[in-house]
């Protein structure tokens, strides 16, 4: 690729020539052609007249790391684009086939002091990079070795010495080399051979032959094998091409044909092969190509474009109607043809009349150049196209006032459907809704609540609301009326027989979606407990169950708990509220008539209505459990960060599960952290895992809220080692919610007693009677209550 010169005696002289390209640098793409090019607009996309696609760049930030930079030299008329800094004129970039066209005359030749040649070819000299650095090597089978001189051999070996490729001009004799005339490089003054082996450095070798003192070497070069030598023009030429290949990457495709370097949608990966090295094909690395039916750039987000096909009869040929489809098209016959449109005369004209039950004539057929013509006979007139539509002639006045009478009869007949239209079409809709309702009913598991029905009349009475009671409660479920969001859908707000309610309506339509509203359903129709949000009915009357629960006003636990500022909820509220989810949660365990988990126990899950009691909510997620289990395998539900560990890697469901969820609940209180977004500070650990590390330091003062500090006196410490049991990996190692729930009725009645005798200290020796609240004494366990003690203990509570 460069034009060597080399005279004086001796038997051999051999030189080392180190060519072409670099290592094969690949990084992933970086950045993105044109106007997405390292999200800036101003990347030169053609330099005198050669477009400039990527990887290919000019500008920093517009180019694939790893040798795709170019240089545009605006002081040559028109403008002409280099490799690298500017040393190797680029002719031509093909994408499709992964190659650069260069001027090999511009290639830099460089002599060391022991006298080697060494050939850079895009390389990046005066930029800090060496020789042969770069993504290039020579394209193999696509260039040759050419030599013009005398009685020489030249040899192209490979960096193990291996042959690559060999020719030896000769002259007819000594006084007629200069005048020789020679056309073409066929071995007179001149030789060629194809470079069958890409490679990113050659060596090259010259042993004189014959007389020694005859041989001369003149230019040396490696030139496209497409490139036609003219020796009279040979050396006046601008430019000499040469193909180089190139890969974006080093490294081989995936098996599935992808690659991170083909980023449009419709690319794939290819190994960038070279065959013919000792019959075996080694791999210079990998390229991308627009998938079949596509063309454009492989290297960018949209590159690859659909080909319309039709607009290229030459290539993708069509001789009937041509329509156009993604990655390809289809060609098929005009109407009343068939055969292969694509090919020529390959479409045949069908004869309708032969195929009388396809093409129906009942009167004379003719067939025509891709139709048909039906008509009736001679004395008849008419439709021939259906059966007895040609009548006779004879029979036009018969006809005639037949046809007048079914004028008038019919027209009476369409009067009286207008007038009974409205009324008519009323009954159908009504008939129609009917059975949908009941076809909805009996989907949504409508026969469970029947059964339900037939056991409780009195909850089967109150469970069961009409569609249109809804309706008129949310006024047809206005967007104004939607009060939030819950685990299955949106929540809105009505008025339903005086009584604020919340309905929820689920937004996915599918068979497990229905399953969990009524399971839902079912758990929530035996419970009964004022720590648990009441369900008031249901409707099943649509295609999606509706659920109707009592309204909590008051909004979340999470919502009060993590409030901007210093100042929350008062550790006094905290431990109340905590208390009575455990209650709730116990009765689920224990007092229910079958044992009910709830799997997603947090703080989000927790309602407060107007008086700050606790509610627990979304019960859709929640599993009966059979008596004589101690626990299911279920598939995994419930929120990351309140999630049993046990129960996440085992699928094994057990009331421990929920005792973990509480305990995390127990450490967000302490906290005021969101167990699935906070990560300490040091080792990014997530909050159960440092609260735990911290309390076995004794050093809890870290990470407990300040507010909880000190309003919380030595009760912190008690519930801090309370969520540590919770909190155990094992289950077997957690206790039940009953003990839990009992823990924190001592340490609420403790803090009544403390109350209780720091009054009775303040009233010791003033006049009248000492008074001593009593009702703060009362301890409430999980059982089911009548409607006077869920007043009364209501009133007991302080707010």
């Amino acid at each position: 690729m460069a034009w060597l010169w080399s005279t004086g005696p001796g038997i051999i002289a051999m030189f080392s020539v180190v060519a072409v390209v670099a290592a094969l640098l690949m990084l992933p793409l970086g950045a993105l052609a044109a106007t997405t090019r390292g999200g800036k607009s101003s990347c030169t996309t053609i330099c005198g007249g050669i477009n400039i696609p990527y990887p290919f760049g000019v500008e920093p930030g517009c180019y694939h790391d790893g040798g795709f930079n170019l240089t545009c030299d605006h002081s040559c008329t028109p403008p002409k684009l280099f490799l690298g800094d500017g040393t190797v004129q680029v002719l031509d970039i093909d994408l499709q086939n992964a190659t650069v066209r260069i001027d090999s005359k511009t290639t830099g030749v460089d002599t060391d002091k022991d006298g080697n040649i060494t050939l850079h070819v895009g390389s990046q000299q005066g930029s800090g990079a060496g020789a042969g650095e770069g993504p290039y090597f020579v394209a193999e089978g696509r260039n040759n070795l050419v030599t013009i001189g005398c009685d020489v051999q030249v040899v192209l070996v490979g960096e193990n010495g291996t042959l690559v490729s060999s020719c030896a001009p000769f002259c007819l004799d000594d006084e007629g080399v200069a005048m020789i005339d020679v056309p073409v490089c066929s071995g007179v003054l001149c030789c060629q051979a194809p470079i069958l082996i890409g490679r990113a450095s050659y060596g090259l070798q010259f042993h004189r032959l014959g007389n020694q003192s005859s041989s001369i070497i003149y230019p040396t070069s490696i030139v496209e094998s497409d490139y036609s030598i003219n020796m009279k023009y040979f050396y006046s030429n601008l430019t000499v091409p040469a193909l180089l290949g190139w890969a974006i990457s080093s490294s081989v495709c995936h098996t599935n044909g992808s690659s991170h370097s083909c980023r449009s949608k419709h690319s794939f990966c290819r190994n960038n092969t070279k065959p013919f090295e000792f019959g075996s094909t080694s791999i210079h690395g990998q390229n991308c190509g627009c998938s079949g039916g596509y063309q454009g750039n492989p290297y960018i987000s949209h590159g690859c474009y659909d080909i319309n096909e039709c607009d290229y009869p030459d290539i993708y040929p069509c001789y009937g109607d041509c329509k156009n489809t993604p990655g390809g098209y289809d060609c098929q016959c005009p109407r009343g043809f068939k055969g292969n449109a694509s090919k020529a005369k390959g479409c045949e004209d069908i004869d309708e009349c032969k195929h009388p039950e396809a093409y129906p004539c009942y009167g004379i057929c003719i067939n025509m150049p891709g139709t048909f013509h039906c008509q009736c006979q001679d004395g008849t007139y008419g439709d021939p196209l259906i059966k007895q539509g040609c009548i006779s002639v004879t029979a036009r006045k018969t006809f005639t006032g037949l046809y007048i009478g079914l004028i008038v009869s019919g027209g009476s007949v369409i009067l009286l459907l207008a007038l009974a239209a409205p009324f008519l079409t009323r009954k159908i809709k009504l008939h129609r809704e009917n059975k949908l309702k009941k076809r909805l009913f009996k989907q949504n598991h409508g026969l469970l609540l029947q059964q339900l029905i037939s056991q409780k009349t009195d909850f089967g009475e109150r469970m069961i609301i009409p569609l249109l009671d809804l309706q008129k409660a949310t006024n047809n479920f206005d967007r104004t009326r939607e009060a939030g969001g819950g685990g299955h859908g949106v929540v809105y707000k009505g008025i339903l027989d005086l009584l604020v309610v919340a309905i929820k309506k689920s937004k996915i339509v599918v068979q497990r979606e229905i399953d969990d509203f009524i399971n839902e359903v079912a758990i929530l129709s035996q419970i009964n407990h004022r720590n648990v949000v009441k369900l008031i009915g249901c409707c099943l009357e649509t295609e999606v169950p509706l659920l109707v629960y009592e309204f909590i006003s008051n909004g979340t636990l999470d919502h009060h708990l993590h409030v901007e500022g210093p100042i929350s909820l008062s550790w006094v509220e905290r431990i109340r509220i905590v208390l009575e989810v455990s209650r709730a949660l116990s009765y689920l365990h224990s007092a229910a008539s079958m044992p009910i988990y709830h799997r997603d126990i947090k703080s989000s899950n927790i309602l407060l209505d107007d008086n700050w009691t606790a509610k627990v909510a979304d019960i859709g997620a929640s599993r009966y459990i059979p008596i004589d289990q101690s626990g299911v395998t279920t598939a995994v539900q419930g929120t990351m960060g309140y999630l049993d560990p046990e129960y996440y890697y085992t699928g094994r469901l057990t009331d421990k599960s929920d005792v973990f969820s509480f305990g995390v609940l127990l450490v967000e209180l302490l906290t005021r952290k969101k167990p699935f977004l906070y990560r300490s500070g040091g080792d990014g650990v997530g909050l159960v895992s440092h609260f735990v590390s911290l309390l076995a330091e004794d050093n809890l003062d870290e990470i407990i809220d300040h507010q909880v500090t000190e309003e919380g006196n030595g009760e912190v410490k008690e519930v801090a080692t309370l969520a540590a049991m919770c909190i155990q990996l094992k289950g077997e190692d957690r206790p039940t919610m009953r003990e839990v729930e009992m823990k924190l009725e001592n340490l609420r009645i403790n803090n009544i007693n403390l109350a209780t005798n720091i009054a009775a200290r303040t009233y010791r020796g003033q006049a009248g009677t000492q008074y001593m609240p009593t009702e703060g004494a009362i301890v409430e366990t999980s059982r089911q209550y009548t409607m006077e003690e869920e007043i009364l203990l209501s009133a007991s509570y302080p707010r």
